[in-house]
């Protein structure tokens, strides 16, 4: 009986169990969202607009439900709406995107809160002035598209978004004044467009904002004093653009900001000591303005700041005294072409453990100098001032030197003494008196990690070396030299070569037929040589070239007949033996043709 009553409350317990269960199925039934025919509709029409589409995106797009979650980049709330479209292209893979225009029933979905259609290079046509009616958006994002026309002020009636980003598009005329009206934003860019006129006076109520981004467009006019108001700044780029007058006071009370970049406008006056009111600032970029005066000793207080770029202003001596514990977190400096002329580097400049250090311009004597702590430089530009000599000892223990440019001095040496670091990329000492011969810098030892060198104008000797495989230059300049022999057939293994020019040199020699192997090629100079015979036809086969200098050579024959060699102007062919064909006069026909037709 005790056994009984104890089977009975088990299968009542499992009764109970299952009717949990069924309970929990149906509700998870009845809660699943069904995606409703109107937002259904819309997307498709969104779709229908996309003529082409390598991202296979869209092609998920089928079936009644969009919310069932097979719809990339769609999602939807617990009513079946839908609240967020999101199509994004691979980073990585620039031979996807989506051709076509933006559908205005994109203004249909009532309850999208998030819009990110970015990255997808041909979608043109202009934004849809129905997207501002979706009282819910707090994220429109369309970038790096080919949208045109100009910013509705309608945007403005978006009185929920927080973030709006525009930018690398092609959108032209004023930023809309309505913009001012966003009173929640937190990030706003539209950067690398076609933007012109001011920065709008209405851009006073931003509380919130965090991202200011307008950068690489035609922007003119001032900066707004009133920027110094959005205390939450963490970010403003207004660099390339065409703003003028003096850097606002404001802007040096902004307690958060990290990013400060205002490089290549016209600004003038000179940098205010109230700088030292950037506590937090990282990175500052005042280049390429118009910018005089001193640089303020209160720059020195910036304890935070590792980014320092001033280049290319009107600054002038004498540079505030810094000591060794003062700017302690600063890692790359700048001060190339102002009005500098400082003789040596700078102690406090030698003795940081710096990674990039540029002082071109800067009217530079003597040695180069010697760094304290040189195993941490990545970049030197030292170009275009008067450096003589130590070479060898300057590049001691630069173990991570990627770039280094020592182009416009007074440097002499034999390049046997240049010992390379193994992670050097970039080298460039054109301008120098640097004598020897190209085989010590490009020989079985050169490492792949080298993609440009530049040793033009010099007065370098010897034959054109042979060139090994694995190689990764893509610039090689050796113009203006004294370098002899003929151009061997292994240039072919330069694959990855852009550019190549060995003009004004004494190679003799036919051109080698392998060039024409090098596909990536777009900038060919092997003009006031002694070359003789041909040029190959095999050249045809580079598409991408769009500069080619033949000029003052002994070639003879026709030209290619093709694009783009008979569409280069005559004068890339001019003064040589007898090279005929388009550009240049017909070849005329030998006597033996003439025979031969007459037959």
């Amino acid at each position: 009986m005790q056994f009984l009553k104890w089977v009975l409350l088990f299968l009542c317990f499992c009764d109970v169990l299952l009717g949990m269960s069924v309970a929990e199925t149906t509700m998870t039934t009845v809660a699943a969202p069904v995606c409703a025919e109107e937002d259904r509709a819309s997307l498709l029409s969104f779709k229908a607009r996309i003529v082409q589409d390598t991202t296979d995106i869209l092609a998920s797009w089928t079936g009644m439900d969009c919310c069932n979650g097979d719809w990339e980049g769609v999602a939807c709330g617990a009513t079946g709406r839908v609240t967020s479209l999101e199509l994004q292209r691979p980073v990585k893979n620039n031979e996807m995107f989506m051709k076509g225009t933006l559908s205005a029933a994109l203004g249909n979905l009532r309850f999208l809160e998030v819009i990110v259609i970015s990255g997808m290079k041909h979608i043109s046509g202009s934004i849809p002035e129905s997207i501002t009616a979706l009282p819910h958006l707090t994220q429109l994002v369309l970038e790096d598209n080919a949208l045109g026309g100009a910013i509705p002020s309608s945007l403005g009636h978006l009185s929920s978004l927080q973030i709006l980003s525009l930018s690398g598009n092609h959108l032209a005329g004023q930023i809309p004044p309505t913009i001012g009206n966003l009173n929640n934003l937190l990030q706003l860019n539209l950067a690398r467009n076609s933007l012109s006129g001011p920065i709008p006076l209405t851009f006073k109520t931003f509380p919130s904002l965090q991202y200011f981004d307008l950068s690489s467009n035609k922007l003119s006019g001032a900066i707004p004093d009133h920027v110094g108001r959005f205390k939450n700044l963490t970010y403003i780029d207004l660099s390339n653009n065409q703003i003028s007058g003096p850097i606002p006071i404001s802007i040096f009370s902004l307690p958060k900001l990290l990013d400060l970049l205002l490089s290549n406008n016209k600004l003038t006056g000179t940098i205010p000591v109230q700088i030292e009111g950037l506590k937090s600032i990282t990175t500052l970029s005042l280049s390429g303005n118009q910018l005089k005066g001193q640089i303020p000793a209160s720059i020195s207080k910036l304890q935070n700041l590792w980014n320092l770029n001033l280049s290319r202003n009107g600054l002038s001596d004498p540079l505030p005294t810094i000591l060794s514990s003062n700017i302690p977190s600063l890692l790359t400096i700048d001060l190339s072409y102002n009005n500098f002329i400082f003789e040596t580097v700078p102690d406090w400049i030698r003795n940081k453990q710096l990674s990039e250090v540029h002082l071109a311009g800067c009217g530079l004597k003597g040695a180069l100098p010697i760094f304290r702590k040189p195993d941490s430089i990545t970049s030197i530009d030292f170009s275009d001032n008067h450096f003589i000599d130590r070479i060898s000892s300057f590049l001691t223990n630069m173990s991570s030197l990627q770039k280094l440019k020592l182009s416009n001095n007074q440097l002499k040496f034999n390049l046997s003494e240049l010992k390379l670091p193994n992670v050097l990329s970039s080298l460039d000492l054109h301008s120098n008196q640097i004598s020897g011969s190209l085989s010590n810098i490009l020989n079985s030892k050169t490492s792949g990690f080298l993609e440009e060198i530049d040793v033009s104008k010099n007065q370098i000797t010897g034959i054109f070396p042979e060139l090994n495989s694995g190689l990764g230059l893509k610039v090689l300049n050796i113009g203006s030299n004294k370098i002899t022999g003929h151009i061997p057939s292994s240039i072919s293994n330069l694959g990855e070569l852009i550019k190549l020019d060995i003009s004004r040199n004494q190679i003799q020699g036919t051109i080698p037929m392998s060039i024409g192997s090098m596909v990536k090629l777009q900038w060919l100079d092997i003009s006031i040589n002694s070359l003789t015979g041909k040029i190959p036809n095999t050249l045809l086969a580079i598409e991408r070239l769009r500069h080619a200098n033949f000029r003052a050579n002994r070639l003879c024959g026709k030209i290619p007949q093709g694009r783009p060699f008979n569409v280069f102007p005559a004068a890339a062919y001019a003064h040589n033996l007898c090279l005929c064909g388009t550009p240049l006069p017909p070849c005329r026909e030998s006597e033996e043709s003439k025979k031969k037709r007459k037959q």
